[in-house]
């Protein structure tokens, strides 16, 4: 009630109001509570969805376009804040906007100018903006995806929409709504809840929100045939979340780094080559001493033992020992500093791409994804070291 009252109240000015909170909730009800309510009634009202509209054809979608600006452009097109003067625009998942595309909406807060993708003259129009995501923009400033500018510009009066698990018995008198609506629409009688199947209901986390009652609502009025819902009718339809087990959201994957390139992965496989043959080395080491401290007569390989496999690794071979020699610090070979000074990059990278390509019997595509590469790069990699 609070967010609807604060839209009504704001609706007869301009301001630019932006709607926040996750997704279902039902933040698109709003544009159209402040469109109705504002003078502009009458006017055109538009929503986009930002995120559905490709990043090359959005600035001509918002804006227009001349005739033979680009491939396709086969006539003069007028965009959505063209054909909305005087009225209101919806931009629904504002924070999917690319980087120059926001640099054009702030120009039209600011002014109420815009130029058309092709076009050198500057048009003005009157819109009201209405934004809305369910993106936490404050972070999305932080790592450079959104204009810190644009976002006070569109932030002048915020809206926070509640999610429906934090608004109590709004979601008996939803069920009741849409159970109602269905009804009318398929002409059988309303589906009921008894008061076990209203506890069920106001228990239930609701992750999808009023969007994820009213496709469970649809589902109960279609499909069964008894008008009165229990609860263990109503669980059916209700699927088990992590949420409802009172579990811990994992929001992202932050502490978790991704690779840029194939380089990368491998300086990720030397390092942790690098640790194992740390730990190797720390093992062998105790073993000896152990050895050593036990039987007096035991004989340690000497470090001629240590050879290298290939180019890149280190293995340790045992031979015969001979009675009455001990160990020695020198027996064991620096096994760190070996990998430092005879570990190639390029080499190793080859020797991956070889095997890769050999597990696979030559085929590239499963050894591209098995390298965590692109097929375009192995081929480039394969004539870089002629592994043709």
């Amino acid at each position: 009630m609070r967010a609807i009252d604060v839209a009504i109240q704001v609706a007869p000015t301009d301001l630019s109001v932006l709607i926040t909170g996750e997704s279902g909730v039902g933040k698109e009800s709003f544009p159209q509570i402040i469109h109705q309510y504002s003078r502009r009634k009458h006017g055109q009202y538009i929503a986009v969805n930002c995120g559905a509209i490709p990043e090359g054809t959005i600035d001509s979608e918002l804006f227009g376009h001349e005739k033979g600006a680009f491939t396709g452009a086969i006539s003069e097109r007028k965009g959505y804040f063209g054909e909305a003067d005087g009225g209101t625009i919806f931009l629904d998942e504002v924070g999917e906007l690319p980087m120059p595309t926001q640099a054009r909406l702030l120009r039209v807060l600011e002014s109420g100018e815009f130029i058309k993708v092709g076009s050198s003259k500057v048009e003005k129009t009157n819109v009201r903006i209405v934004a809305a995501t369910n993106v936490n923009l404050t972070q999305a400033i932080a790592d450079g995806r959104f204009r810190e500018d644009l976002y006070y510009r569109l932030n002048t009066v915020p809206i926070q929409v509640p999610p429906l698990r934090e608004r109590g018995g709004d979601v008996v008198l939803l069920f009741r709504k849409f159970a109602s609506d269905f009804a009318e629409k398929y002409r059988m009688p309303a589906i009921q809840l008894t008061e076990d199947a209203k506890q069920v209901l106001l228990a239930y986390s609701w992750p999808g929100n009023v969007r994820q009652l009213k496709n469970i609502t649809e589902q109960i009025s279609i499909i069964e045939t008894n008008r009165e819902i229990d609860a263990s009718i109503l669980k059916t339809y209700l699927p088990v979340t992590n949420n409802d087990q009172r579990l811990p959201a994992i929001l992202g994957n932050k502490g978790r780094k991704g690779f840029e390139s194939e380089r990368e992965i491998l300086y990720q496989v030397l390092f942790d080559m690098r640790q194992d043959v740390t730990e190797l080395k720390k093992l062998v080491h105790g073993i000896m001493e152990e050895r050593k401290t036990s039987s007096p007569n035991y004989y340690a390989p000497p470090s001629s033992a240590v050879t290298p496999v290939s180019s890149s690794v280190p293995t340790l071979l045992h031979t015969p020992m001979k009675s009455g020699s001990h160990p020695s610090e020198e027996d064991i070979q620096d096994t760190e500093e070996y990998v430092e000074e005879s570990l190639s990059l390029d080499d190793v990278e080859k020797e991956m791409i070889r095997k890769a390509l050999e597990k696979h019997h030559g085929k590239r595509k499963a050894a591209a994804q098995d390298l965590n590469i692109s097929e375009r790069t192995l081929y480039r990699k394969i004539k870089e070291y002629g592994l043709d």
